[in-house]
């Protein structure tokens, strides 16, 4: 998580059981006015944007790989979970969210917007 960027914290689910994830473990969820993907690897909660940067494939529609990457469905595009850099190659990037496990809930961090990063 970048220290230098501000959040608005949205509360997703009260508990990892609430998430109601596929059978590749990803599930898409409301968080604010966005809907994103939400990622259970290794027991370790991600988010990311809900299509790909490539195509616009849904990201909870694809699979998560042996390495722990996301797989986008249409054109098998990976991106790493943890910061979403392409790792097949392709040079696009995928926009990642901080998620935080607090004793409230499960809360994804949006960046606050900005106004083009202009107004702090």
């Amino acid at each position: 998580m970048d220290a230098n960027k501000k959040y608005t914290w949205h509360k997703i689910a009260a508990s990892i059981e609430e998430i109601n994830f596929s059978a590749n473990g990803l599930a898409e969820i409301a968080a604010g006015n966005k809907t994103i993907c939400i990622a259970l690897h290794q027991n370790e909660l991600f988010a990311c944007t809900q299509k790909c940067p490539h195509a616009g494939g849904i990201m909870a529609g694809g699979h998560i790989d042996a390495t722990g990457n996301i797989v986008c469905p249409l054109h098998r595009y990976k991106y790493s979970l943890s910061n979403g850099r392409n790792t097949s190659g392709e040079g696009y990037f995928l926009k990642t969210f901080p998620v935080e496990m607090r004793q409230e809930g499960i809360f994804v961090g949006l960046e606050k917007n900005n106004l083009f990063g202009l107004l702090k």
